[in-house]
């Protein structure tokens, strides 16, 4: 099968997962352009982060219409990890290949196996906890600048499960905390940005951005908490493949 079909395959399953789950998108994108597309670890968590930071603003610009970002919370949570992820983008090129595949694998089946225990949230309002967010908004970025993750299926379990909000708005206010710190990242990583093999970075982009509408569309048909188990089990199996390809 030739790259450029890999990659638009690969950009659409992105796409809607970060349409429909609020996340996601970075933890299978690093993974299908390691093990697909034949990048190296730190330039596919590079290529991550420009694909992913591109579809979260078509994604959340579709959430943010129906009204599901919950922009305070999310500006608070991005706001604390800006820092944090500038910081490990610029410590990310010096950790090896193996160590980052692994860091990466068990960061994102300890997420998965807390989205699974969590139960939904209960209706009504949801009071912000400012200590709380900045908590989460600060370790989340750091995980952000290291592995090269927008960060969304952290993202979303630490809005569901810590500060309480309802799946729906979880996903939407989860692509706001996505872009900012998916950019704060990609400062650091400025010069490793040029060499990305753009014949491939391009169609993925693309067809992640088209992908991210369906995703949204789809989250509009199916229930919050299926959603949040659907989005859980891929975490897991993703998590899995990579920690033994990194043991092995």
């Amino acid at each position: 099968m030739s790259t450029l079909i890999l990659a638009l395959a690969a950009g659409a399953v992105i796409g809607l997962a970060l349409g429909a789950l609020g996340g996601g998108g970075s933890v299978l994108a690093v993974p299908a352009l390691i093990y697909l597309l034949g990048f190296t670890p730190v330039a596919a968590t590079t290529a991550s982060l420009v694909i992913v930071t591109l579809t979260s603003v078509t994604a959340m610009s579709a959430h943010a219409r129906d009204g599901h970002v919950r922009w305070r919370t999310g500006l608070l949570f991005a706001a604390a990890g800006i820092g944090p992820a500038m910081l490990g983008g610029a410590l990310a090129g010096r950790i090896p290949a193996a160590v980052l595949t692994a860091a990466f694998a068990v960061v994102a089946g300890a997420a998965a196996l807390r989205m699974l225990r969590s139960r939904p949230a209960a209706e009504g309002a949801v009071t912000v906890q400012p200590v709380r967010v900045a908590a989460a908004g600060g370790g989340l970025g750091a995980v952000t600048g290291v592995l090269g993750v927008g960060g969304g299926f952290l993202a979303v379990p630490a809005l569901v499960g810590v500060l309480g909000l309802r799946m729906r708005y979880a996903v939407g206010t989860s692509l706001l905390v996505i872009t900012v710190n998916s950019l704060a990242a990609l400062a650091m990583r400025a010069g490793t940005v040029e060499g990305l093999d753009w014949s491939v970075v391009g169609p993925f982009v693309a067809a992640a951005v088209l992908g991210a509408w369906d995703g949204k569309r789809l989250a509009v048909k199916v229930s919050g908490h299926t959603l949040q188990r659907v989005f859980a089990l891929v975490l897991l199996a993703v998590a899995a493949f990579m920690l033994t390809d990194a043991v092995l």
